[in-house]
């Protein structure tokens, strides 16, 4: 039987590097991330090791024996750790649909398939089939935004930022830009439009107040220096109350006259009425062509349901000059992303975006929709005994769009609130997170909440048995 050992020999017979990676854990370990991390993380486990017993926190009891049994635990953790801190697939149960953290709007299942069976391999990005000659990258996207908004021209960058510098740098890098003060936004991600403005090269000239800007504010600002004009709309916030701005067909008349160049930084990316759903506010691509704007950019993960991309339409001369631009190379987009993006864009222009695109999907649910699934999985839950410690009921509640979009729409819902007597909802919200895939949901008056608006009926199944494994371990650790 192996004797107790006390703090000062404990050093002696603290298991080594190589005595760890011999270990049936390390060997398992090693599988799934690799020889050279695996030693990475064995040192690590040791020298932690050695710092508790230099600071007298390890039992003076422990044996070698235990010694190496707590190494090989604190090394599954590590690679426990270590495989989850990647991008990880997630159920969002949170009711904000465009969730910027957790990745903004889901891809179709069209989408998906695109990528991973179409452009996952090799493809024709660049190639034409028909000829055997190189093609344009991006074409087919380019076409199909054509089709949808009614302009002459598109392209494709990697976000909607990179859009608006490469528009500004190209158009207007070397004279004035005028903006309202009032369209002069902080987005998120400390991405601020002076910023943007700043790093293009143009001059910024703010003109009219925060509130109230008017077209004769505009006018009075043009100077020979003067090559563009933008509007910005404001996506995640609305000035109410006593507050004006000129239309965009107005500016687009005063633009024009003035030979000037009018920029819509349009945001959310609405190529179909979503008025509906109290979105109307959003403006629709296709209408800011008709309205006189010269050239519009969008994203592609937000109301367009697709992955990250700077969209933009416009006249052809303009867009032909964004395209020869040399900064446009370093802003281009990928094949998987274009996969992506053909994929969505077909849903849109045969007219079943609502019932493919899982954003707009998740938009068109009903109030008495979610009711009857969250119903039901309350029953479900309510019926498995072990579960009965915690407590579920259905509650009203609001979603959220989310991603800076439609700021001032909350559609109705029904929540699924869950309390238990002896965890906090904080410890249920941790302890939901735990699981895989981890279940992301929100928590108001002491009460963890559950939209399944944003919960796939797929993942019904995976949802209901993490809760119920919750649920148990929670009644199990106290009994």
């Amino acid at each position: 039987m192996s004797k107790p050992i006390n703090a000062k020999t404990a050093l002696r017979i603290l298991p080594s590097v190589d005595q760890l990676l011999r270990t049936e854990t390390a060997m398992n370990l090693r599988k799934s991330i690799g020889a050279s991390r695996l030693t990475v993380l064995a040192r690590t486990v040791t020298d932690q090791m050695r710092t508790q017993i230099l600071a007298r926190e390890i039992s003076n009891g422990d044996t070698r024996e235990n010694l190496l049994r707590k190494a090989e635990q604190w090394l599954m953790a590590e690679g426990l750790r270590e495989s989850k801190a990647g991008i990880r697939r997630v159920i969002n149960a949170t009711g904000v649909i465009l969730h910027t953290n957790l990745g903004r709007a889901p891809l179709s299942s069209a989408a998906r398939e695109a990528v991973s069976e179409e452009a996952a391999g090799y493809c024709t990005l660049e190639y034409d089939v028909g000829s055997g000659t190189r093609g344009r990258r991006g074409a087919r996207v380019e076409q199909l935004l054509i089709e949808l908004t009614g302009a002459e021209d598109a392209l494709v960058v990697n976000n909607c930022a990179a859009s608006a510098l490469l528009i500004l740098r190209v158009l207007a890098g070397e004279g004035e830009t005028l903006v309202s003060r009032g369209e002069l936004v902080e987005i998120g991600g400390d991405f601020r439009v002076p910023d943007v403005m700043l790093n293009s090269g143009t001059r910024m000239i703010e003109v009219g107040t925060t509130n109230r800007t008017h077209l004769e504010d505009y006018r009075r600002a043009i100077t020979e220096s003067t090559l563009l004009i933008m509007r910005v709309h404001p996506s995640n916030y609305r000035i109410v109350g006593f507050a004006t701005s000129p239309s965009l067909s107005e500016l687009a008349e005063l633009a024009h006259d003035k030979n000037l160049i009018l920029f819509e930084d349009a945001g959310s990316g609405v190529l179909t009425d979503l008025e509906r759903y109290e979105l109307g506010d959003e403006p629709k691509i296709g209408d800011c062509i008709s309205q006189g704007a010269d050239v519009v950019s969008f994203s592609g993960d937000k109301l367009l349901g697709a992955t990250q991309a700077g969209l933009i339409v416009g006249r052809r001369e303009i867009v032909d000059r964004l395209r020869r631009h040399s900064l446009y190379r370093a802003l281009r987009v990928d094949k998987l992303t274009l996969a992506a993006l053909e994929s969505t864009l077909e849903a849109h222009r045969r007219g079943t975006a609502l019932q493919e695109v899982p954003v707009l999907h998740m938009l068109s649910m009903s109030k008495a929709d979610i009711a009857s699934r969250a119903q039901q999985l309350v029953e479900t839950l309510s019926g498995n005994s072990p579960a009965a410690e915690l407590t579920l009921e259905l509650q009203d509640g609001e979603s959220a769009v989310g991603g800076g979009s439609g700021p001032a729409t909350h559609p109705p819902t029904v929540l699924i609130a869950l309390q238990h007597p002896r965890l906090s909802a904080d410890e249920i919200q941790s302890r939901l997170r735990q699981f895989d895939p981890p279940i992301i949901a929100r928590i108001a008056e002491g009460k963890v909440l559950l939209d399944l608006r944003t919960v796939s009926p797929a993942d019904e199944a995976e949802l209901l048995d993490s809760i119920h494994h919750m649920a148990v371990e929670a009644d199990s650790s106290h009994p």
